[in-house]
């Protein structure tokens, strides 16, 4: 697998990839250096472990299970819940770790272990780099100190998790959603249960599609990664809105009343007006990364409010977030961070906030999404290229100036390597959906010949 841990936990083919002796001992590797860190120190440690319904979600979690048990970690399992949840939990209950199994918006056949520290925040690099280091080390050969007898730690399912959460998502909800009309898309994953209770808690008349998780239907053409059911039940009930969720509920997209997308940068556009009329927008600013739209960027400008654009990934934008103190951040494809009231991208509490400021304002979503024009957006993958050269190369920086002299203060070029693959993306946007593929097109052939 290369280096273990990516940009978002440890993640793969499970038992393939991502096997019960990984999982295990990850966790094992998890709670030795965590206690090497101070982390636990002067107490009985407490892990908060929680999956997705992937079907190999039930043996990772018992291998984390068993791992941290084994460590002298106490357990409390708290089922089938979100990622946030999970994050939330781990913070709300005091709790040195938090462990949640899934693979987000991936298909069925992954699956992924992600960590949390104390307070419900994503583990420091330097923890994950440490992590992966100690298990290497007794992978290979150096026995683990086990404690025995009494030091071995228990296992408790946690069952009050689930009202925990709905009731947390209730009570920093700003006003009720009574009279609204909502689709819900469960992706057929974690949030199931959770998104439909608080959503009808709050008020709101509640259709539900894909909340049926079998353990093989996770992210199957529902959810926000196919918005296609969403969009022709919302139109068929006559509901106000639709919400999307991921696999384990970390993201939101959203459809109107007439079935068209409302994206993150829209989403993200609506909330930084309502809580900067609330008075909750540090700053006057909102974090975005930059792939975010031109129309966003525009639109903000003209609103009075600033946008920090970060690298792509809800890392990056949860970085600057708590850098700054910053109380909004996100990314387009819905992957909503409101620092007030979560640790980390939260689909649920982004699809209410969104449902409050509809019912608060009483204006359709279609208008308050309006407040930002989404501009054409082409994307161009260009593979067997040198990436390394692409911001270095003359003949590549010529085309790109000629580019945005030729699209002018309405549009935009980005190239970027790819993270992953030999491959340089080269996005454009423009007012014209026409001239931007024209520009892409064009620019992708410089990289093409000067990169090739």
């Amino acid at each position: 697998m290369g280096r273990l841990f990516g940009t978002d936990g440890v993640r793969g083919v499970a038992n393939a990839d991502l096997t019960a002796e990984l999982a295990l001992g990850l966790s094992v590797a998890a709670a030795h250096v965590l206690a090497e860190a101070g982390t636990f120190e002067g107490h009985r440690p407490t892990a908060v472990v929680g999956r997705d319904p992937r079907a190999s979600g039930e043996f990772l979690e018992a291998a984390v299970v068993a791992g941290l048990a084994s460590a002298g970690v106490d357990i409390l399992r708290v089922g089938v819940l979100p990622t946030p949840a999970v994050a939330y939990l781990t913070g709300a209950l005091g709790a040195d770790i938090g462990v949640m199994l899934s693979a987000s918006h991936n298909a069925m056949p992954d699956n992924g272990v992600k960590f949390f520290a104390r307070g419900g925040h994503k583990l420091a690099d330097e923890l994950e780099d440490r992590i992966e280091t100690v298990y290497e080390q007794h992978r290979t050969g150096a026995p683990w100190s086990r404690p025995t007898g009494s030091g071995v730690g228990r296992v408790t399912d946690y069952a009050e998790g689930f009202d925990r959460y709905v009731a947390h998502l209730i009570g920093v909800l700003p006003n009720r959603l009574d009279g609204l009309k909502v689709v819900l898309d469960e992706a057929h994953g974690a949030a199931a249960r959770v998104s439909p209770e608080a959503f009808a808690r709050a008020g709101a008349e509640v259709i539900t599609i894909g909340a049926e998780p079998d353990g093989l239907n996770i992210n199957d053409g529902c959810g926000s990664t196919h918005l296609e059911l969403l969009r022709t039940a919302v139109v068929e009930h006559g509901a106000h809105l639709g919400i999307a969720h991921d696999g384990d509920a970390d993201r939101c997209l959203a459809v109107d009343a007439a079935g068209e997308e409302v994206d993150g940068d829209q989403i993200l556009a609506v909330l930084a007006l309502a809580l900067r009329e609330a008075g909750q927008l540090r700053g006057d600013t909102v974090v975005g990364t930059v792939m975010s739209n031109l129309g966003f960027k525009i639109a903000m400008e003209r609103e009075g409010i600033q946008l920090v654009q970060t690298a792509v990934g809800d890392r990056y934008v949860l970085e600057s977030m708590k850098a700054e103190g910053y109380a909004l951040g996100g990314e387009q494809s819905g992957h909503v961070i409101v620092l007030d009231h979560a640790t980390t991208g939260d689909g649920t509490l982004t699809g209410l906030m969104l449902a409050a400021r509809i019912a608060a304002t009483g204006r359709p979503l279609a208008e308050l999404a309006g407040v930002m024009e989404r501009l054409p957006q082409v994307l161009v993958n260009v593979p067997d290229v040198d990436k390394s050269r692409v911001h270095t190369s003359q003949e590549v920086a010529a085309a790109v100036a000629d580019a945005e002299r030729e699209l002018g203060a309405t549009g935009r070029v980005l190239l970027r390597p790819s993270g992953t693959e030999p491959l340089v993306r080269v996005m454009v946007e423009a007012a014209d959906i026409e001239q931007a593929r024209t520009v892409a097109g064009q620019l992708a052939d410089v990289v093409k010949s000067a990169l090739g």
